[in-house]
């Protein structure tokens, strides 16, 4: 009976030890320490509002045609509205092509977020694997990903540790 009690401790001493096995980072707070990462989303935000700048003029042209188009729409001929409908039309469908190369799942935006980003990342995401391999941890947890976390310690807090890493 001891026996069986000393064993029943030992693998509840086990269990509580292996479930103190993590570490939580905080990887916003990292990317922001990291001032060529600062730099590159600043770039691509940049490049976004022109671009979106871009798209609201053609936008505002085009609503300008469409409105010279209503106020002449009765002197035209048949052909002639056809002709307009049709260029409005076209023009339309050319901006929302634009927005699609440049705000589409693979346009112009994406890639330059994959390229000036993903190698920040890459490293980063390296580095807490890397030290959290070195130090023993099991589990990784990110806080500024997680809205589920209610608590943790301080002390599993490596945030400031992988900071220092990079630099």
């Amino acid at each position: 009976m001891k026996k069986l009690i000393v064993l029943a401790i030992a693998f509840l001493t086990a269990g509580i030890a292996s479930a103190q096995n993590y570490m939580v980072v905080n990887t916003e707070t990292i990317f922001k320490s990291i001032e060529e990462y600062n730099a590159a989303v600043e770039e691509i935000d940049a490049a976004a509002k022109q671009y979106q700048q871009n798209i609201d003029n053609a936008y505002a042209e085009l609503e300008e045609m469409y409105q010279t188009y209503m106020s002449v729409k009765s002197s035209l001929s048949s052909t002639a509205r056809q002709q307009q409908e049709e260029t409005i039309l076209g023009n339309e469908q050319k901006i929302q092509e634009y927005q699609q190369d440049v705000f589409g799942e693979n346009g112009k935006m994406a890639q330059m977020q994959t390229e000036k980003l993903e190698p920040y990342q890459k490293k980063v995401m390296e580095t807490i694997s890397q030290y959290a391999a070195d130090n023993g941890f099991g589990l990784v947890l990110d806080i500024s990903t997680n809205p589920m976390v209610v608590y943790y310690s301080p002390e599993v807090d490596m945030t400031d540790k992988i900071i220092e890493l990079l630099k």
